[in-house]
């Protein structure tokens, strides 16, 4: 018995620095690069992952990448800028709301502050976790919704420092059917079972949303980035209606193409198409300091290999570029089922891939 176990172990070791070599060394094929240039709106970057995240660059084709994970100027909000300076400009950092300041009196004002600090230091954005409307509790064990006035002082002051707001709210609506093999993200659920909302004491899917565009109303100086398409990628008629109401919204497709994909290719052009000055390319991808830990949108219990990351890549690329009526989806754990591309015009692409995101972050300023 021990025998084998040692033997497991080892075999293990192995496959893991077989996959650390195909990952990130020179020994993979060279992925096909269109010649499109492309900025990543959304990724979540270790400190210390830098060389990683040059490679990854280089490998897919992007110019520039936006780390949302970049904390707070009271934790590691200057490391995080640090790593974007040794970048060569390549990355832009945003301060991310910290859910522990809601438990104490008086968080509207103090976070306010603490952004204007992030923005002398570098910062070009906030980004909001998914836990404001989900989790946060105030110092009475409430939960703060995401239209909470007491929040107003924060996202007024995001307006005034030209500082855009990514924020999640919600969370895919399956995750509030009961887990188990009828739901279509059961293998998502089933490696993340914490990621279920069956049953919790929280506001609907939809009450969310509701919550979302009142927040989005009430600072027309603010400029949003609904994340994950929207926060509604299984509702692309709520996501249209929600971009005519309000001209501060921007979205991003990050991690949420086998979703949104899934919707029939010509409603889905059109819908490009007529907001194409208003979406961002964004993937969520995640890359630690290892070179094993990289999470490609969505993560299982299989660590990716180079395959899966490829696969994460074209597949979007596809959607977007080509009108594929069967394009393998690019996070196979969010649903097995493929997508049908949209093909974009080149300008649209364009302005979708790069240049609303030197708009909405100024990076021509910089």
């Amino acid at each position: 018995m021990a025998v084998c176990l040692a033997l497991s172990i080892a075999l293990v070791l192995v496959l893991r620095q077989n996959r650390k070599r195909e990952l990130f060394t020179g020994e993979t094929t060279p992925f096909a690069v269109a010649t499109h240039r492309r900025i990543d709106s959304h990724a979540h970057l270790s400190v210390g992952s830098l060389p990683q995240v040059q490679k990854l660059m280089s490998r897919y084709g992007f110019e520039h990448i936006v780390d949302l994970s970049g904390g707070t100027p009271d934790t590691n909000l200057a490391a995080h800028l640090e790593q974007a300076a040794a970048s060569n400009g390549a990355i832009t950092v945003f301060m991310t709301l910290p859910g522990v300041e809601l438990r104490r009196p008086g968080f509207g004002e103090r976070i306010a502050s603490m952004l204007a600090r992030a923005h002398d230091m570098g910062a070009r954005g906030l980004k909001v976790y998914k836990g404001l409307g989900l989790g946060y509790l105030d110092q009475d064990g409430l939960r703060v919704p995401v239209d909470d006035p007491r929040l107003d002082p924060v996202f007024d002051a995001a307006g005034r420092l030209h500082m855009p707001v990514a924020i999640h709210t919600a969370d895919p609506r399956a995750f509030w059917e009961p887990p188990g093999p009828a739901n279509e993200r059961h293998l998502e659920l089933l490696a993340h079972p914490e990621w279920s909302l069956h049953g919790q004491p929280i506001p609907s899917w939809r009450e969310l949303l509701d919550e979302l565009e009142r927040r989005i109303d009430r600072h027309p100086d603010t400029t949003f980035i609904a994340v994950h398409f929207g926060c509604a990628a299984e509702d692309p008629d709520r996501v249209a209606r929600m971009l005519r109401s309000y001209p501060n919204l921007v979205i991003d497709t990050a991690a949420r193409f086998p979703e949104f994909g899934r919707h029939p290719a010509g409603k889905m052009r059109e819908l490009f198409v007529e907001f194409q000055d208003r979406i961002l390319y964004g993937t969520d991808l995640g890359v630690g300091v290892d070179p094993l830990d990289i999470v490609p949108g969505s993560s299982g219990n299989e660590l990716p290999t180079v395959d899966d990351v490829d696969l994460f890549f074209s597949s979007s690329y596809r959607y977007l570029e080509t009108s594929d009526p069967k394009i393998p989806s690019p996070t196979p754990i969010q649903g097995g089922w493929t997508i049908a591309g949209v093909g974009l015009p080149p300008d649209v692409l364009d302005k979708i891939y790069r240049r609303n995101a030197v708009r909405v972050l100024r990076l021509a300023s910089r």
